[in-house]
């Protein structure tokens, strides 16, 4: 039975238009602003520092293997590559997978090689809107890059589960339409295998409309990251939470805040910390011109 005691949060974070993908390296809090068009870092002691500055919004953030930074470029369909850690404007194009993406890019999870996987929208993003599917992008540490798994509903925050040592891990992918964590075999190579359902919240829910799958769903995972022992936090857009998951969908824990909770990363200095991006919607029209999202924290 998931634990709901009440929880101290502290804002590292404030006056932002909208912080997405959070990630946890080398003692500091990389995190996304879709439309400052920035890439943030945030230390231990709440400095802030822009690390990127784009032309495009950024969402999903990950490292090659000789550290150089990657960010998804949402509405371009490219995924940029910082060459210049001192030059938050020294970015080029690592690979362009506008021909493949249904819509726009989303969010992306890169392993310790260099694989990089990207999350897609499959349709524009409107309450009205039918719930149409969308496809996962791999690009390979050259750049080049193929569809790695189709048929997926708003395909969101993923995760890779095991030691880079494993010939076989397993990597688990939100579908915020689908009221599920989805869960393929990784290999070596990239290669995503044996699709099955890792956690699901409840029965299908209707495509008839964006409106329509929400109403319907129990959760909406947006992003997601590790816990301990196996186990996935995950953002619920619908709830103002984060909860922590097991394989096969029970929830263990819960962390409940005064606002909308849209992508989560585990941190600090010991891994105890639970960061949250918070906004009072992820409507892009409320969101863009506001600077009322923040980056929230709490003990775990």
């Amino acid at each position: 039975m998931a634990s709901k005691s009440a929880v101290a949060v502290t804002t590292v974070v404030d006056g932002r238009a909208f912080l997405e993908c959070p990630r946890w390296r080398a003692g500091r809090l990389w995190v996304s602003d879709l439309y400052t068009r920035e890439v943030l870092s945030i230390g231990e002691s709440d400095d802030v520092r822009v690390e990127v500055t784009m032309d495009d919004q950024p969402s999903g953030l990950g490292w090659l293997p000789d550290g150089r930074l990657l960010i998804v470029s949402m509405v371009d369909g490219r995924i940029l590559v910082r060459d210049d850690a001192n030059d938050p404007t020294s970015v080029s194009v690592h690979a362009d997978v506008s021909a493949l993406a249904t819509g726009k890019l989303n969010d992306m999870t890169v392993d310790e090689n260099g694989h990089a996987f990207i999350s897609t929208f499959g349709f524009e993003f409107r309450s009205r809107s039918y719930v149409e599917s969308a496809v996962l992008i791999h690009v390979a540490p050259d750049g080049s890059s193929r569809v790695a798994a189709d048929d997926l509903l708003f395909p969101n925050g993923s995760v890779i589960i095991g030691s880079p040592d494993d010939d076989v891990r397993t990597f688990v992918v939100a579908e915020s339409m689908g009221n599920r964590l989805t869960a393929f075999d990784l290999d070596r190579e990239g290669t995503l295998s044996r699709r099955r359902v890792w956690a699901a919240f409840g029965p299908e829910v209707p495509r008839t409309s964006v409106r329509d799958a929400m109403a319907a769903s129990q959760v909406a995972p947006d992003g997601i990251c590790l816990g301990e022992a196996g186990t996935i936090w995950v953002a619920d857009a619908l709830n103002q939470r984060v909860i922590r998951v097991a394989e096969g969908g029970e929830i263990l824990d819960e962390k409940h805040f005064d606002t909308g909770v849209f992508a989560c990363a585990v941190g600090g200095a010991n891994g105890d910390v639970l960061y949250g991006c918070a906004a009072p919607s992820s409507s892009e029209h409320q969101r863009r011109d506001t600077r009322d999202a923040s980056l929230l924290a709490t003990a775990i």
